[in-house]
C-alpha cells in the first residue's frame, strides 16, 4: 500500500506506542475480569498487562523531559497536528484504507442539512419541527468547541438550554442507587429549541446578561470574570413551570471519543473516591445512566454531566433532541414535542413515506463511526522548557487529581483503531463538585446541581485555530484557559487558589503547557 508523508509519520508513530507497551506483552492464563462493558468485545488483561499499564500510566516525577510517547496523545491513532481550522477533522492515524470510505460517509451525514417535510428529498426530510440546528456540524462546528452568542445579534446555534423539573417516585429508577428523578418540563420537553420549520413557532429565544467580577492575583495581575444570567425570553407555549431547572449547554468538541469509550470502566471507576476516603478534597463519583440500547444502567461517559453511555446513544438523542430526527433509539418523528405541543405533534414527519424512522440505523451506525474516529492531534512543544516546567506546576498544583494524564485503552476485537492504545485524555470521566459559581443547579441521572464530568484537555490548545475563539466550561463564560482554571470552585478550590498565588512565570507556564495539549 502507498502511504502519504502524514501517513509515514503515523506510521512511525504507531510502531513506536507498540514498541512500548505490546511488545513484552504474551497472553497467559492469569486474566483479569474487566467490568461488563455489553457494548464492546473486549479481551480481558492479564495480570501481567495490568501491572506494566499501572507502570505505564504512573504519574511521573520527572519534569526535566518529556515522557515516552506523550506527544501520541491517541497512541497509535493520533493524527498530525495541522495547522489550519481542520484540525480535528482528520480521521484516526491507524484507520484502514476502506474503513475510511464509511468515516467519510458518516462525515456527509453529520454535515447533511435537514429539510422539513414533506420534501422531494426523502433522505433528508424530517427537521423538527422543532429545532436547534439543522445538522450536527452546525453545533459542533469543524467539530470544534461551541460558544454563546456574542452579542445581540449573534445566534446561539451552539448553544442551548436543557430543561426540566423535579420528579417524584415515580420517575426514579430503581435500579440506579442515588438516582435523582426529574421530568420533562410539561410545556417544553427536556430542551428549548430556538428554530421551528415553517408554520411553526420556535419554543423562546436565548438571552445572556453578564457582570463582572474583578479577581486579584498575587502578583497584583487582576482578571475579569463575566457572571452570566440565562433568560428564555420569547416564550412560545406559555410560561415554564414555576420548578423549571435550566442548563446552559455549549457544543463541546468532538475529538478521541472513540477512546474515551474504549477505556475500561474498571479503570475509571478505579479512581473513584466518593467519600474522599484519602482526604486531599477530591471526591470523584461516576454517573450512572440508564441505556436505552441494552436495557440496563451503565457507567455515563458522554455529555457535560456523563449522561450517556456510549457514543451510539449521544449521537441517537442529539439527533431526537437537536435536530428532531428519530432513529431507532429514540423514535418520535415529532422529536422532543410534548403533549402540550398539539400541532407539532400531528405535522408530517419524515417517517411518514417508505421509512421507519428519519434516519435508520446504518445511518445513526456511519455517524457513530465518523464520531468515533475523529483523531486527535499530536502534541506541540512537549520538550520546551516552559511547557515542562507548566507541566510540573500542573502536576504539583494537583490538577491531575480530576485531569488524570493517561490511560490504556482495552483490548477489543472489532474496533482496532481503538485497541490496547496508550492515550493522553487529561480526565477521569468522572463527576466532581465544582462549587456555586459553575452550578447549573439541575441535576442529570446521579450527577447534582453543581456536579460536571471532568472535561479531556487533549487539543484544547487549538481551540482558537479550530473554533475561532477561545471560550471554556460549560457554558463558554470563560474567554481564556486562565478564566476558566479561576472559575473552578468546590472541589478544586484548593488548586485556584494555588494558581492565584503563583508567581507570573510559574503561571505563563501553566498556560503554556495547556496551549501544548
Amino acid at each position: 500500500m502507498h502511504f502519504s508523508t502524514d501517513q509515514d509519520w503515523l506510521k512511525r508513530s504507531s510502531l513506536l506506542v507498540l514498541a512500548a507497551v505490546l511488545a513484552t506483552t504474551a497472553m497467559a492464563q492469569d486474566a483479569v475480569p474487566a467490568m461488563d462493558d455489553p457494548h464492546l468485545k473486549v479481551i480481558p488483561r492479564t495480570a501481567s498487562e495490568a501491572a506494566r499499564i499501572a507502570a505505564v500510566t504512573a504519574p511521573t516525577t520527572d519534569f526535566t523531559t518529556a515522557q515516552k510517547f506523550e506527544e501520541n496523545s491517541a497512541g497509535a491513532a493520533t493524527v498530525r497536528a495541522r495547522s489550519d481550522a481542520d484540525a480535528f477533522s482528520q480521521p484516526s492515524g491507524n484507520i484502514t484504507f476502506e474503513d475510511e470510505l464509511d468515516f467519510k460517509v458518516g462525515n456527509g451525514l453529520f454535515r447533511k442539512l435537514w429539510v422539513s417535510s414533506p420534501s422531494s428529498t426523502l433522505a433528508s426530510d424530517g427537521l423538527g419541527p422543532l429545532y436547534n440546528a439543522r445538522s450536527c456540524q452546525r453545533c459542533h462546528i469543524k467539530d470544534g468547541r461551541g460558544h454563546p452568542p456574542e452579542n445581540a445579534d449573534d445566534n446561539s446555534i451552539s448553544m442551548f438550554l436543557r430543561v426540566s423539573i423535579p420528579g417524584t417516585d415515580a420517575d426514579a429508577i430503581e435500579q440506579i442507587e442515588g438516582y435523582i428523578a426529574t421530568r420533562a418540563e410539561p410545556n417544553y420537553g427536556t430542551q428549548l429549541q430556538d428554530f421551528a420549520v415553517q408554520g411553526h413557532l420556535s419554543e423562546y429565544r436565548l438571552g445572556i446578561e453578564y457582570a463582572d467580577e474583578v479577581v486579584a492575583l498575587a502578583d497584583g495581575t487582576t482578571v475579569s470574570l463575566r457572571h452570566p444570567t440565562y433568560t428564555a425570553s420569547d416564550l412560545g407555549y406559555g410560561p415554564l413551570h414555576q420548578n423549571a431547572m435550566l442548563s446552559p449547554r455549549v457544543a463541546p468538541q468532538m475529538i478521541g471519543l472513540g477512546l474515551l469509550e474504549a477505556i475500561s470502566a474498571t479503570d475509571i471507576l478505579a479512581n473513584a473516591d466518593p467519600d474522599d476516603a484519602d482526604s486531599d478534597g477530591i471526591s470523584g463519583r461516576p454517573n450512572i445512566v440508564w441505556s436505552h440500547v441494552h436495557d440496563r444502567p451503565m457507567l455515563g461517559r458522554f455529555g457535560l454531566k456523563a449522561g450517556n453511555p456510549t457514543i451510539l446513544e449521544q449521537s441517537a438523542s442529539a439527533f431526537v433532541g437537536d435536530i428532531g430526527i428519530s432513529n431507532p433509539i429514540f423514535q418520535a418523528g415529532e422529536g422532543d414535542c410534548t403533549d402540550l405541543q398539539a400541532d407539532c405533534r400531528a405535522a408530517i414527519h419524515g417517517d411518514g413515506d417508505d421509512r421507519v424512522f428519519e434516519i435508520d440505523q446504518t445511518g445513526l451506525d456511519l455517524v457513530t463511526f465518523y464520531s468515533r474516529n475523529l483523531g486527535v492531534p499530536a502534541r506541540r512543544n512537549v520538550d520546551a522548557p516552559q511547557v515542562l516546567r507548566g507541566k510540573q506546576v500542573f502536576y504539583e498544583t494537583g490538577c491531575t487529581s480530576c485531569h488524570t494524564p493517561s490511560f490504556v485503552t482495552q483490548r477489543l476485537e472489532d474496533r482496532p483503531e481503538q485497541s490496547f492504545e496508550l492515550i493522553w485524555p487529561y480526565t477521569d470521566m468522572l463527576l466532581h463538585d465544582m462549587g456555586p459559581a459553575l452550578a447549573d443547579n439541575r441535576p442529570e441521572a446521579r450527577a447534582t446541581g453543581r456536579e460536571w464530568r471532568t472535561p479531556p484537555l487533549w487539543g484544547i490548545g487549538l481551540t482558537t485555530q479550530v473554533s475561532g475563539h477561545s471560550y471554556f466550561l460549560h457554558d463558554g463564560r470563560a474567554r481564556s484557559l486562565l478564566e476558566a482554571v479561576l472559575w473552578h470552585g468546590g472541589e478544586a478550590a484548593a488548586q485556584r487558589d494555588t494558581v492565584i498565588e503563583l508567581p507570573i512565570s510559574e503561571r505563563e507556564a501553566l498556560i503554556a503547557y495547556l496551549e501544548s495539549l
